[in-house]
């Protein structure tokens, strides 16, 4: 009984023993916690077209588009990113997950970062996302 209370406080409350790793829900609740100070401190765009208009116009700094994002979309947005130079987060959880982070009822796709705020969501995340399967490692 006493066992099967710890293994179920380890997998509710995320209780990491020593020599493991950081499960991905808190790394993802980080991320959640950064764009909420965003949206509530910065300025951000939701959506397809309007993260797509503000590529165009050089005021982006960073693009975080969801994991269920149309691969005609997410490619058409890394090519404008790329092309632009502007980072971009391939974010771990779905359209409904994004629009709650965002603080919003409505699912989103992709969100544009114009102006952190108080958030350091910029610095973290650096457009490099390890989780990502065509995440590669450059060494110079």
């Amino acid at each position: 009984s006493d066992v099967y209370k710890r293994q179920y406080q380890r997998r509710v409350h995320g209780i990491i023993q020593k020599g493991k790793e950081m499960p991905k829900k808190i790394a993802t609740e980080n991320i959640n916690a950064k764009l909420g100070i965003v949206m509530r401190s910065g300025k951000a765009l939701l959506g397809h077209s309007q993260t797509l208009k503000a590529i165009r116009k050089g005021a982006v700094k960073m693009v975080i588009v969801s994991s269920n994002c149309p691969n005609l979309r997410k490619s058409m947005l890394e090519y404008y990113c790329m092309l632009s130079k502007t980072q971009i987060y391939h974010y771990m959880g779905t359209n409904t997950d994004l629009g709650a982070a965002c603080g919003r009822y409505h699912r989103v796709a992709c969100v544009c970062i114009l102006d952190a705020g108080d958030s350091d969501i910029l610095t973290a995340i650096s457009g490099q996302n390890p989780n990502h399967p065509d995440h590669k490692i450059h060494l110079t």
